[in-house]
């Protein structure tokens, strides 16, 4: 039992010493090719720890990125800045104006003559300029036929309108503008960082990801302020479209309340000399 334990063990130990004569050749190689890669990675630790930004927040991003990056985010910036200013300015104004017209249809509603109206809607805005309108037309044409009239009261109130309706849409084109341009501005700063990137790999002859990191950074940032700016004013257009929309429904109300007060005045005018005909044959 020893002589067999001991030839075990020996051809163990002669296995081992073949096991550690094929491996000796293959991890000598295997430290050539290492070697020049760790030399390589330990020759550019330097030179990535003095590449990497020291603060990667948005801030700090701005700060570092190249100046023509910069100028893409602060007109980004400022788009954002005016979509928000033109959508609380909007949605003030729209909501003063269907207040304004509200009460003034419950005016006209009350009237029974153009003049009363006119003098009722006074200092009020809105619908006072229709009103005027057809006041003023049913007074220039006093003395012509009667036939053409309505039609160019109709005309006016809808002169009228047509003002009242730009005046209140004033300043939404630029939500559209900047909804369609805005992400296009960011991908063109998205691109330029990129461009930055390469042209770091270029000169510092390396692709470590301390030399990609930085432009990498300025274009998603430049990106992300592209989507900030477009989003929000894509949905408040689309939000003022609808409310303009119903702004112009209740101006157009108030209109046919005018038309039909104008409709009355006239027709009182064309009934009073057969009333004062009567009048006249029933005291003789």
């Amino acid at each position: 039992m020893t002589r067999s334990a001991e030839r075990a063990r020996t051809r163990t130990m002669r296995g081992n010493r073949k096991a550690i004569a094929l491996a000796a050749p293959l991890a000598l190689t295997a430290l050539a090719f290492l070697a020049p890669a760790a030399a390589q990675t330990a020759s550019e630790a330097p030179v990535a720890a003095a590449l990497l930004p020291k603060d990667l927040s948005p801030w700090g991003m701005f700060l570092s990125a190249d100046i023509f990056v910069k100028a893409v985010m602060i007109v980004l910036a400022s788009a954002s800045l005016i979509t928000w200013t033109v959508a609380l300015v909007k949605a003030i104004e729209l909501i003063a104006g269907s207040r304004k017209l509200r009460g003034q249809l419950g005016v006209l509603e009350r009237s029974t003559t153009i003049a009363e109206a006119v003098a009722a809607l006074a200092g009020g805005g809105a619908l006072e300029a229709a009103a005027r309108e057809a006041q003023a037309e049913m007074r220039v044409s006093a003395g012509l036929d009667a036939s053409g009239l309505k039609e160019r009261v109709v005309s006016r109130l809808e002169r009228a309108e047509a003002h009242a309706g730009r005046r209140m849409a004033r300043a939404t084109g630029l939500l559209a503008t900047i909804g369609a341009t805005a992400p296009f501005v960011g991908l063109f700063g998205t691109v330029w960082g990129v461009m930055n990137s390469f042209i770091g790999i270029s000169k510092q002859h390396t692709t470590n990801l301390a030399v990609v990191a930085p432009g990498i950074a300025e274009a998603l940032l430049a990106t992300a302020l592209g989507l900030f700016a477009a989003i929000p004013a894509v949905v408040i257009y689309n939000l003022l479209a609808r409310a303009l929309a119903a702004h112009r429904s209740q101006y157009a109300d108030g209109a046919a309340a005018i038309l039909r007060l104008a409709s009355r005045d006239l027709d009182r005018a064309r009934s009073a000399p057969a009333t004062l005909v009567r009048a006249r044959s029933a005291a003789e």
